[in-house]
């Protein structure tokens, strides 16, 4: 029972550790512990990512076209404009909706629940790569954009998030990734400890979010469950679009799922990077939606991998 679902407890205890000691935050913050961590995760991810069969997908271009314009565009346009009618009484989590909807694809877990799903896992990977590579460009831009036709008047350095991003996610994944070829062959044992590494950086990031904002989302108090609520609505009708985008462009039913599964989720590592650099100090509970959006995509896309699984095995 602990094995199978250690990641759901440790946000729990995440959170009571948050509330009990909310100064933890400070700490995290002062020795820049997560952003060593960050870096290091996305290292081991360039250094364990399988891409010689991603390559072999890069021909298959409306599906590279339809992923980012799901996952970077439409995504984050639709979060924040349904958060503007749902949660526009709260400003922290109305940016927060639109920082998880910018955020590229999960890593892991997407590439994870296609397997689980019998989809196809080299077209997971390819979206995952590009649409992680391709966000760093995209954040800075659909952020300013959608801000200045939005209430908010935010002006973003996008120069220096295009920068920051470029440091913290593109070129620690690169360097694993020039490694890979000397050490591949000798990662295979510490395939599920890399794995378990990185979703202990998601805990510490929770960690992190709940501490600095401890006093506020006890003020909020039952609104937690109204954000809940719009995550889980969010996340079934970005799941619905995907799949319809997936018929649209006349995918086999492997490739559907890896298309619906993967390009529905979003990764919460880079969703702190943003929200930690630019937003925290303005905005200190905007990154409650993402971690309620984390949550949802954890335990519902289980059950669509497995929807998925049944028709495969039909």
């Amino acid at each position: 029972m602990v094995k199978k679902y250690w990641f759901f407890m440790g946000m729990a205890v995440m959170a009571c550790i948050a509330f009990a000691w909310p100064e933890i935050g400070t700490v995290i913050k002062r020795y820049n512990i997560l952003n060593a961590g960050i870096f290091l995760a996305f290292f081991l991810t360039g250094l364990s990512l399988e891409t010689s069969s991603v390559l072999v997908q890069l021909k298959q271009i409306k599906v590279l076209l339809a992923a980012l314009f799901s996952s970077l565009i439409f995504f984050p346009v639709i979060a924040y404009h349904s958060s503007r009618f749902f949660l526009d009484a709260w400003p922290d989590f109305v940016m927060g909706a639109l920082i998880i909807g910018v955020a590229p694809v999960t890593v892991a877990s997407g590439t994870v629940m296609t397997a689980m799903a019998r989809g196809n896992i080299a077209l997971s990977l390819f979206i995952c790569v590009l649409g992680n590579f391709a966000s760093i460009i995209t954040i800075p831009f659909m952020l300013n954009l959608i801000l200045q036709f939005g209430d908010v008047s935010i002006q973003l350095p996008v120069v220096q998030m295009l920068t920051g991003l470029t440091f913290k996610v593109l070129v620690p994944t690169l360097l694993g990734q020039c490694l890979r070829p000397a050490v591949k062959h000798r990662l295979l044992p510490f395939t599920s400890g890399i794995s378990i590494f990185n979703q202990c950086i998601v805990l510490l990031i929770i960690l992190n979010a709940v501490a600095s904002s401890a006093d506020r989302i006890i003020q909020v108090g039952a609104v937690l469950f109204l954000v809940m609520g719009f995550m889980i609505g969010l996340h079934v009708f970005i799941l619905l679009f995907n799949r319809l985008l997936a018929g649209l462009i006349h995918l086999d039913l492997p490739a559907t799922a890896a298309f619906t599964i993967h390009t529905s989720q979003k990764t919460l590592t880079i969703s702190y990077l943003v929200w930690a650099g630019y937003f925290a100090a303005a905005y200190p509970m905007a990154l409650i939606p993402a971690i309620a959006y984390h949550l949802t995509q954890m335990i519902m896309d289980t059950f669509v991998a497995q929807w998925f699984r049944k028709q495969a095995q039909e």
